[in-house]
C-alpha cells in the first residue's frame, strides 16, 4: 500500500514532464479570463469600426510602446535566467531581480496612463466625454481597454511577486525553494503574460493609426 511520501511517478523526469503538462493546462485555462473580452473586441471592431478606431487613436501610444519595450526586455531576461539557473550560476538571482523590477516599471507607467485617461474623461460612466459621433463605440472600446489592461496587470503582478520571491530565496541560499523547475515555470508565465501584451499592443494602441 502506498505512503504518504510515495510519488505517483517512478521516476523524476516523468514527474518533470507531469509538471510542465499541468502548467501548460493552466496557462491554457488563463485564456478563459482574456476570451471573453477578445470576443467582445472582435464585435466591436466589426459593428462599430470607426468608433473603435477613433478611441484607439486616443489611447497613449508613446506609453503603450515604452510598455511593449519593458516586457520584451523581461523576457528576454527571464530566459536568460531560467538558462543560467540551470546551470547553477548564482547571477540568475539578479535577472530574476532585473525581470521584475521591468514589470514594476511597466505597471507604474500603466498608472500614469490610466491617470492621464481619468482626467480627459476617458473612464467609462456618466462622466465619459468623446465626440458625440463616436460616443457609444468608444465608450465600449474603453471599458474593454481597462478590462483588458487591468486582468492583464493582474496577471503581470502575480509574476513580479514570483520573480522577487525566487530571487530572495536564491540569495538567501535557498535553491532547493527556488529550483530550476520552479524558475522555469515562472519563466513559462512570465512568457505567456508577455504574449498577452503582444496581442492587446496592436488591438488596443496600433488600430487607426497607420492611416
Amino acid at each position: 500500500m502506498p505512503t504518504a511520501t510515495t510519488s505517483p511517478f517512478p521516476s523524476p523526469e516523468q514527474r518533470i514532464r507531469a509538471t510542465r503538462f499541468g502548467w501548460w493546462i493552466f496557462l491554457s485555462s488563463e485564456l478563459l479570463f482574456f476570451g471573453p473580452l477578445l470576443a467582445g473586441y472582435a464585435y466591436g471592431r466589426v459593428h462599430l469600426p470607426h468608433d473603435f478606431v477613433a478611441a484607439s487613436r486616443m489611447t497613449d501610444f508613446t506609453l503603450g510602446t515604452t510598455n511593449t519595450a519593458l516586457l520584451l526586455t523581461s523576457s528576454a531576461s527571464m530566459a536568460l535566467a531560467v538558462a543560467l539557473r540551470r546551470l547553477g550560476h548564482g547571477a540568475a538571482c539578479w535577472l530574476l531581480a532585473l525581470t521584475a523590477a521591468l514589470g514594476l516599471a511597466f505597471l507604474a507607467i500603466k498608472g500614469v496612463e490610466y491617470r492621464h485617461e481619468w482626467l480627459e474623461g476617458l473612464a467609462p460612466g456618466p462622466d465619459f466625454r468623446f465626440d458625440s459621433r463616436y460616443a457609444a463605440g468608444a465608450q465600449l472600446f474603453f471599458f474593454l481597454y481597462f478590462c483588458l489592461t487591468g486582468l492583464h496587470a493582474l496577471h503581470l503582478a502575480a509574476g513580479c511577486a514570483a520573480c522577487v520571491t525566487l530571487a530572495v530565496a536564491l540569495q538567501r541560499g535557498g535553491a532547493g525553494f527556488a529550483s530550476c523547475e520552479r524558475v522555469e515555470l515562472t519563466g513559462l508565465y512570465w512568457h505567456f503574460v508577455d504574449v498577452m501584451w503582444i496581442f492587446l499592443y496592436p488591438l488596443l494602441y496600433l488600430n487607426g493609426r497607420a492611416g
